[in-house]
Order: C-alpha cells, then sequence, then structure tokens
C-alpha cells in the first residue's frame, strides 16, 4: 500500500476496509494540490465529485442575504466533504476555501456512487459521520439561538477542540487556531466579542493562548461548564 493508501485508511468511511478495497479506490480518484485561499467550491454549483483532505486545512461557509460570511466548520487532513450533493444530487449547499496549502483526493460522484453499491460498510461508515455532524449542528444551532457570548465563542472553542485539537492529560491544544475574524463568523458575532471572551477564558484560568496555540486546560470541565 502506498502513502495515498495510508492516507485514506484514516478517513473515517473507509478505515473499515480491507487493503484490496483502499487499493481500487486510490485508482478511482486523482490528487489535487490547492494554495491557500484557493477556492475549492462554490455555494450553489453543481456537486460533482467527493473531495477527501490528504493534507492542510480548508473552511466550509455560507454568506447570508447581506453577503456576510457564516463559517460552518474547520476540516483538515482525513475530513472529506462534498458528500451531500453526490447522495441527493442538488447543488452546493456551501463554499470551501482552502485555509492553507492542501493536497485533496477527488473522487467523481459515479465512481463514489459505485464505491456505496459494492461496499455497504461504507455508507453505513457515511450515515455515521453524518449523524456526528448533524449532533453537532443542532448543538451550534442551540448555542447561536439561546446563549449569550460567552457560550456562543465556548461552543466554537469546543467544535474546534473536537474537530482539530490534540488532548494529553485532560488538556486539548488547538495549536493552529482560526484568525479572530473567522471565530467570529463561525460563533455570529464580532471580532471585538472574540477577543475580550479569550482573555477572559485566560483569566479565569480555562485557557491559556501562546502565539496562535490555545490550550483548555480541563477539557472535561469546561465542557461541562458550556454544555
Amino acid at each position: 500500500m502506498n502513502d495515498l493508501g495510508e492516507c485514506l485508511q484514516m478517513v473515517p468511511i473507509f478505515s473499515d476496509l480491507p487493503i484490496e478495497v483502499i487499493d481500487q479506490i486510490v485508482q478511482t480518484g486523482n490528487k489535487k494540490t490547492y494554495t491557500k485561499d484557493s477556492v475549492i467550491l462554490v455555494e450553489e454549483e453543481i456537486g460533482t465529485a467527493l473531495f477527501v483532505i490528504i493534507k492542510g486545512k480548508v473552511k466550509v461557509s455560507r454568506s447570508s442575504n447581506d453577503g456576510r460570511e457564516v463559517i460552518l466548520s474547520i476540516l483538515t487532513d482525513s475530513d472529506f466533504f462534498g458528500e451531500m450533493s453526490i447522495l441527493d444530487g442538488l447543488n452546493r449547499s456551501a463554499t470551501v476555501v482552502a485555509l492553507e496549502d492542501s493536497e485533496l483526493f477527488i473522487i467523481q460522484r459515479k465512481e463514489f456512487l459505485d464505491l456505496l453499491n459494492k461496499h455497504p460498510e461504507i455508507t453505513i461508515a457515511l450515515l455515521s459521520e453524518l449523524t456526528r455532524r448533524l449532533r453537532n449542528a443542532d448543538m451550534k444551532i442551540k448555542a447561536l439561538s439561546l446563549k449569550d457570548a460567552e457560550g456562543k465563542v465556548a461552543t466554537v472553542i469546543l467544535q474546534l477542540a473536537d474537530d482539530i485539537g490534540k488532548i494529553k492529560q485532560g488538556v486539548v491544544e488547538i495549536e493552529k487556531l482560526p484568525l479572530q475574524q473567522d471565530l467570529a463568523n463561525m460563533a455570529g458575532t464580532s471580532r471585538e466579542t472574540i477577543s475580550r471572551t479569550l482573555h477572559a477564558f485566560a483569566r479565569k484560568g480555562l485557557v491559556e493562548m501562546d502565539g496562535s496555540k490555545l490550550r483548555i486546560l480541563d477539557y472535561e470541565k469546561f465542557s461541562e461548564t458550556f454544555a
């Protein structure tokens, strides 16, 4: 198995497949590199492929009626996107932009649907992952609707911790925290509110800031406080 095959084995929907099937998937798609700030997908365009992140980081966002950006999620290595349009045949529901130089593996719609037909375990894993994302979306909707500014920011921090954080002895480190404006777009608040709230969390001993790194000092306590 080559390096690409090993990367695909880390993707949740492919992780339980035998090596020979992974090798087949490698042959069905192709790799493409996107530089930082490149637009990968555009909201409302026709969806024709599934994208798997081999290396890099992207943001998934939508535009409001008044032109404001709302960031839905930040995705990184082994994450995938573009599956909704493949499954329902409708246009893309969001725009995806590379936050850093990224290498993606692209599987066209026909080939991916063939994989689902031949390997039901991929379908089951896909349903599990979509359910997880739906639960996260429900949590975010609740936060944006019912919580105060501190709760909204905490919800975004927890989302990033789950998506790109690394945990060690109860401490979760987010190595490259998104820009404060991007955090504001995720939380539905202002950049100033993000800055003020992060400093408040630090004063309370809930987090540590070190350049672009953020550490949640007691993840369990932080999660329970803002659940």
